[in-house]
């Protein structure tokens, strides 16, 4: 994860504004990058989240578009919602819904 934190410190040109064991956080301007630590119930790495008006209306249509959910809608924090969806040729997307 140090490495991670260097290099996406790099790309982004700033430290991270969350840094926990379990999840450790990038802004750049509307766009998230999340490092996902090991051990985790998410698949390690990195994931960039797209924001949405609507996550389940969003995942929905991912999933009737041929995408299969690798995280569930799950609240992270005061009512920050986020998922991800694997789309067909096995990129993961990630989303997210603030309050």
């Amino acid at each position: 994860m140090t490495a991670a934190k260097r290099f996406f410190r790099e790309l982004i040109g700033a430290d991270p504004y969350a840094d926990t064991p379990y999840y450790v956080g990038y802004k750049n301007g509307d766009i998230e990058i999340g490092l996902i630590p090991q051990g985790s119930s998410a698949k390690p790495g990195g994931l960039a989240y797209w924001t949405v008006g609507d996550i389940a209306a969003s995942v929905k249509g991912l999933v009737g578009a041929g995408g299969t959910v690798v995280q569930d809608i799950t609240d992270v924090a005061n009512g920050l919602l986020v998922a991800s969806v694997k789309d067909p040729n096995g990129t993961i997307v990630g989303l997210r819904q603030f309050p």
